[in-house]
């Protein structure tokens, strides 16, 4: 169950990423999500704790959510004639550790429209994030720590 759960999560990712939702498309990216399932297996699994099915889908709630109210923000935000925006880069503090944990909260980041990880520092303490309006960093920090980070988190811890 939960390796389908993942694998429509990346397929899903997939579509996204492509911008076409056709069917042989949706199949592809089950394949993908499958086989870059079976190159992490032990990483994904490695200290035998099965993630649980009620916070990956939450997880997985959260994401569309966030992938859908970022979409429309960069649309209004691109259309708008007056573009208030204020790039830039900002540091996120990690509370996730593990290699699975933070590349997973990378990925989803850079998933969501408007942002976009860059690098994760050598100690592995701290994501660089680049935000399309980064006019409040800090709101931007708390957003991510209570969303994703947290569900990260209680999904494989």
């Amino acid at each position: 169950m939960i390796f389908f759960l993942f694998n429509l999560l990346l397929a899903i990712a997939w579509v996204t990423v492509t911008g076409s939702a056709s069917l042989h498309n949706l199949v592809l990216g089950l394949l993908l999500g499958a086989l870059a399932l079976a190159i992490i297996r032990e990483s994904f699994g490695g200290k035998g704790r099965i993630p649980r099915v009620l916070p990956v889908l939450s997880l997985v709630a959260l994401f569309l959510k966030e992938l859908s109210l970022s979409a429309w923000k960069v649309t209004v935000t691109v259309l708008s004639p007056d573009m208030k925006l204020k790039p830039g880069i900002f540091a996120f503090p990690l509370t996730v550790t593990s290699d699975f944990e933070i590349t997973l909260l990378a990925n989803l980041i850079t998933l969501t429209p408007g942002t976009l990880s860059v690098d994760v520092s050598t100690d592995r303490r701290t994501l660089y994030v680049h935000a399309l309006d980064c006019s409040d960093p800090e709101a931007t920090r708390r957003d991510i720590a209570n969303g994703f980070e947290r569900k990260i988190m209680e999904a494989f811890r």
